[in-house]
């Protein structure tokens, strides 16, 4: 008896062995999206593409056979990067109305991904607005106090995928050559751009005429004459342009009652809003000023990128600023962001 008995545990353990698990070829990628901003998601990279369609209570599920790497996740509105390999069991929740401070991924990839996500969080305050702007010496000290940061945040994470933080320690040990290289290219860049606008200087401005005022009625730029002009191109879309405001509104609290006026032109014309129109651009305009508490004059642009006075300046990127004098000629077609210390400068040589 005791001898079947062991037989029988034996065959037990011998048929309750797991097998060895098998890795699948795909992604499994689901999640749930608070205030969607569309019926649909884009994974992509340059090589791949694939829309997910999101129900209405903001939920998708879907598979994906990738090649590993790092791809865009789009939801119509704004977008983050994204790590996927085969085998991956991924889940995203996220809020638009917070989208990168609400991003959490749960299954199996979960801490690479967190991993990214929280840097990119992290990384939006390491980096001032006008980082290249700095005087050397300064930029030297600031890229050393960041490489350390992103040195600790690493190694606080090292549970995460083992080729992935290879290649994130060799990118931090890289950081500072690779930085440098670039701060003296922009420098190159800065001089080559002074250069191309040069021949605006002294030359009456190109125009803008009856612009829709946040505040009610129109302005026209020849409304303003008699006072500097420092004019912001901006649109709510646009990362950069935003991470201006605080800067500007700061500036404007310092100039308050100079001989300057503060005007930022709105260049919406239906990107990223839900049904692309130029109706729902301009009420997303006006949430965005009175969410944000924006001051100065708030205009919004009559033909978008094709009006005249954004044509008149060649302006193929924003955010882009601009000085003009009281007379109405322009000062500087390339102007100082706000939150470079060279705008404070200029006002200053300027007698502001």
């Amino acid at each position: 008896m005791k001898h079947l008995l062991l037989l029988i545990l034996t065959l037990s353990i011998v048929g309750c062995k797991n097998e060895p698990e098998k890795t699948k070829d795909y992604v499994t990628f689901s999640g749930k999206i608070i205030d969607k901003n569309s019926d649909s998601i884009v994974i992509r990279n340059d090589s791949y593409s694939k829309t997910i369609k999101v129900n209405d209570e903001g939920v998708f599920k879907d598979t994906l056979k990738v090649e590993t790497g790092i791809y865009t996740f789009y939801d119509g509105g704004e977008s983050t990067n994204i790590y996927l390999q085969n085998g991956y069991d991924l889940n995203m929740t996220l809020d638009t109305k917070m989208f990168d401070e609400t991003i959490q991924y749960s299954g199996r990839g979960a801490e690479t991904n967190n991993y990214f996500a929280k840097k990119a969080l992290m990384e939006e305050s390491l980096y001032p607005p006008s980082f290249f702007d700095m005087e050397e010496a300064d930029f030297r000290t600031k890229v050393s106090e960041i490489n350390s940061k992103l040195s600790s945040f690493l190694e606080q994470n090292k549970d995460i995928d083992s080729i992935v933080y290879k290649n994130e320690k060799e990118n931090i040990d890289g950081f500072e050559t690779e930085i440098f290289s670039f701060y003296s290219k922009n420098k190159e860049r800065e001089i080559a751009r002074a250069k191309e606008f040069e021949s605006f200087i002294g030359q009456p401005s190109p125009k803008f005429i009856n612009y829709e005022n946040y505040e009610g009625g129109t302005t026209s730029l020849a409304d303003l004459k008699g006072k500097y002009v420092y004019v912001d191109v901006w649109a709510t879309w646009c990362g950069p342009c935003i991470a201006e405001i605080p800067y500007l509104k700061e500036v404007e609290k310092q100039y308050d009652g100079k001989n300057i006026q503060f005007v930022s032109i709105s260049v919406d014309n239906g990107r990223g809003y839900k049904d692309q129109s130029l109706e729902a651009s301009k009420e997303g305009w006006r949430k965005m000023i009175a969410e944000k508490e924006l001051g100065g004059i708030q205009l919004f642009s009559d033909k978008a990128w094709k009006s005249d006075f954004v044509t008149g300046y060649k302006i193929q990127g924003i955010p882009r600023f601009i000085l003009i004098d009281p007379r109405g000629n322009v000062v500087n077609a390339d102007a100082p962001r706000p939150s470079s210390p060279k705008l404070v400068k200029l006002f200053n040589e300027k007698g502001i």
